[in-house]
């Protein structure tokens, strides 16, 4: 029976991606675990891995298409026998898929203290549709044959139900149980139509300008920060000035004593790693900025998952230093920049920059004095830094110079109050000023 390889969902929030590359082409043999095609979400881009053994039998969707549905047909793979023939409406619906993204390597830390479930996980269905036949892969139904298995005894753990090698080794280890009650699932959708074009030629002539089209990450961020500013999160922003003479110390004195460059365990400590360990020490002081509305409760994190905002070819990405305030100067510098070069390869794996409790962004280097950033959603607030620069002040009476940041934090009011937001600030400067206050 001819098996449809299904467009997969790379994470849980993932409702369409790009088929960005065919890596197999019609006619190619395929094995389980061969890597047959790269899906484009908004944020990365992630390779497809087989889960059957066969031959492509038919592309569906070319590669480039935009807008492509979680669950749509994008291709059928051919078992031995079969040829181009034996595909018919049933292989395309989506009966039993063939692909799966790949598992990460390790579930992420979420805020409330509960694991975070894999990007590809998906509950145990019943393996038996009402048809009656067995939905597993070439090369679980040998390893049942060989081992005197009988499939209808056990449940797959592959998308949609099917059983693939895992379930026959679990089996072989475990034993088997009687599959659950089946359950129906729901139809795949074709790819989503690409809206129409919106431009008024009587203000933009056609040859006045160049059209960069909008990608899956541009679009996103164009949804969710209209979602966040305009519908769902009522803003308000305070900022403080922090003089950063003891900090800018500080950083000198402990990056004098890194070893040489290339050599083992040299580091560069930048202003914004003490940014980020201040932030993760003030969330933990005033916990009550360190939270997530929902519905039903305030969610009070018990960790600092700091979002650090990235700024990538079409538009932006936060991944998360995970509980930050766990965390020295050097491990959070060395992620920082670990993170920030995979970003801007889209390499990073959705676990990576889903989720978190805060975010900064940091335009400093720019030049930009204040800003005030909009809530990055689930977050309770964003704090935005400004440039560090030389200011005249008064200390004591007298005028002085001093290196000063302005610093802003935009809070969700449904959440973070007045209050807890102004005393977040209030701690973050007395880390930032007397960065030793970090130690108690």
């Amino acid at each position: 029976m001819p098996i449809p390889v299904l467009m997969p969902a790379l994470s849980p929030t993932m409702e369409e991606g790009t088929l960005a590359r065919w890596l197999k082409k019609e006619g190619d043999d395929v094995s389980s675990g061969d890597v047959i095609a790269e899906i484009e979400t908004d944020k990365a881009t992630m390779e497809v891995e087989a889960i059957d053994e066969g031959k492509l039998g038919k592309i569906l969707i070319d590669e480039g298409t935009e807008g492509v549905k979680v669950n749509a047909p994008i291709a059928v793979i051919l078992e031995d026998g079969e040829s181009a023939a034996d595909i018919d409406s049933a292989s395309l619906n989506g009966a039993a898929p063939a692909a799966a993204a790949p598992e990460p390597s390790a579930p992420a830390p979420v805020s409330n203290g509960a694991a975070a479930a894999p990007v590809t996980a998906m509950a145990p269905v019943p393996t038996v549709p009402a048809g009656g036949r067995v939905k597993a892969s070439p090369l679980a139904r040998r390893m049942a044959k060989q081992e005197g298995i009988a499939l209808e005894a056990v449940t797959g753990t592959g998308p949609h139900g099917r059983i693939v090698k895992r379930d026959i080794e679990k089996a072989m280890k475990e034993g088997v149980t009687a599959p659950a009650a089946p359950a129906a699932s729901a139809p795949a959708a074709g790819p989503a139509p690409m809206p129409a074009a919106a431009i008024d030629e009587r203000l933009y002539p056609a040859d006045s300008y160049e059209a960069i089209k909008n990608d899956g990450m541009r679009k996103t961020i164009a949804k969710r920060l209209h979602q966040s500013f305009n519908q769902e999160v009522p803003h308000f922003p305070l900022n403080v000035d922090i003089e950063l003479t003891g900090l800018l110390e500080l950083r000198a004195k402990i990056n004098a004593a890194s070893p040489p460059k290339g050599e083992d365990g040299f580091y560069k400590l930048s202003v914004n790693d003490f940014i980020l360990k201040a932030s993760a020490a003030a969330l933990m002081a005033v916990p009550e900025a360190n939270a997530t509305y929902t519905d039903d409760a305030i969610l009070r994190h018990k960790h600092a998952d700091i979002g650090v905002a990235v700024a990538i070819d079409g538009g932006l990405i936060t991944p998360i230093v995970w509980k930050a305030e766990t965390k020295g100067l050097k491990q959070i510098s060395a992620e920082v920049k670990d993170l920030a070069k995979r970003a801007r390869e889209k390499k990073l794996k959705p676990e990576e920059y889903q989720g978190g409790t805060f975010s900064v962004s940091n335009l400093g280097m720019f030049g930009i004095k204040s800003f005030a950033s909009i809530v990055n959603q689930p977050h309770g607030a964003i704090m935005s830094v400004g440039a560090g620069e030389e200011r005249v002040v008064v200390r004591g009476g007298e005028m002085a110079i001093r290196n000063m940041m302005t610093v802003t934090l935009t809070c969700d009011h449904r959440v973070v109050d007045g209050a807890a937001g102004a005393a977040f600030l209030q701690k973050f400067k007395l880390f930032c000023e007397d960065p030793a206050a970090m130690l108690l």
